[in-house]
């Protein structure tokens, strides 16, 4: 294989080589593949030339070697490459926002497609940050009327009840993550303005009970966290013209031992169900710091050990 982008790849040939078990050498702008199995040098190939098209437009980075790796072995590069440069949404600063991973443009076309979306991943992948984009972008556009944020009020073992200050200094510390990715997206000021309008609402899951929820993108983060009865009340509130997202991630429960989660209740109940879809990604779509995906591989094969 040869190209002029052969030198920006060179520093990974080695952990491509070492991932399929062939070697791999460089002359010049030249790269030379040769091993036992002619799949897993086709697989080699298919990475490599991935990475030279990617190289003309983006920085390569291990998370994209790593992913470009394990698409490889699923025979999925081609599907990937297709749309990974397709823009979903531009912040006012002008950063483009994409799907980075499979998993994520699934998750982008359900939330764009389906009125109810339950999403299920881990730690890293988007689901928060994704789901809000596609509110903002439903807002920007006119399909909605206002954006509904919520999480359940428990995390890591802390309830709202124990934290000090007013009801809204007690919500603040659990809606940050939702405060950040709509300042991303909109600006400081352009979140301040529709927050002070009542077009953005941020609160806790206990105060959508009795509501009724029209003409809104209501995203449920932290979703794990609910118990079956929290997430009924929840899914019997949304109204007419109502785009929902549900989220969450199984290795991050702090229910009581014991508890069932919500989410995880109602992907069981609702799979099948028309209008309704379900996504599941997995620890390659996480996008994060590198080293999230190790941890939450670890904490994986112990969580294997245990059971």
């Amino acid at each position: 294989m040869s190209g002029n982008g052969a030198v920006n790849i060179a520093g990974y040939l080695s952990k491509i080589a070492d991932s399929f078990k062939i070697s791999a050498d460089t002359d010049g702008d030249m790269i030379m593949l040769s091993g036992d199995s002619s799949l897993d040098i086709h697989r080699s190939k298919t990475v490599i030339s991935a990475l030279l098209a990617s190289s003309e437009t983006e920085d390569i980075s291990p998370f994209m070697v790593d992913y470009l790796v394990a698409l490889a072995r699923q025979g999925k590069i081609d599907e990937f490459m297709n749309v990974k440069d397709e823009i979903f949404y531009i912040t006012p600063t002008g950063n483009k926002i994409t799907a980075r991973t499979l998993g994520q443009k699934f998750y982008i076309d359900a939330l764009e497609r389906y009125p109810l979306v339950l999403a299920s991943g881990p730690a890293g992948c988007g689901k928060t940050f994704l789901g809000v984009a596609c509110a903002v972008k439903a807002l920007k556009s006119r399909q909605v009327s206002r954006i509904i944020l919520t999480r359940p009020a428990i995390e890591a073992g802390e309830r709202l009840g124990f934290l000090p200050g007013d009801i809204e200094e007690k919500v603040d510390p659990y809606m940050r993550p939702i405060y950040d990715a709509l300042q991303i997206l909109l600006g400081r000021e352009g979140f301040d303005r529709y927050y002070e309008k009542g077009i953005i609402e941020v609160s806790p899951l206990a105060f959508m009970r009795g509501r009724n929820l029209d003409d809104s993108f209501v995203l449920l983060d932290e979703a794990q966290n609910t118990t079956p009865e929290q997430m009924k009340m929840f899914l019997t509130r949304l109204g007419i013209n109502c785009k929902a997202c549900v989220a969450g991630d199984f290795t991050q429960v702090d229910l009581p031992k014991g508890g069932i989660s919500g989410l995880r209740d109602a992907i069981r109940i609702l799979r099948g169900v028309d209008d309704i879809a379900i996504v599941e990604m997995d620890n390659s779509d996480i996008v994060r710091n590198s080293l999230v995906k190790k941890i939450v591989e670890a904490y994986d094969r112990d969580d294997t050990k245990r059971e």
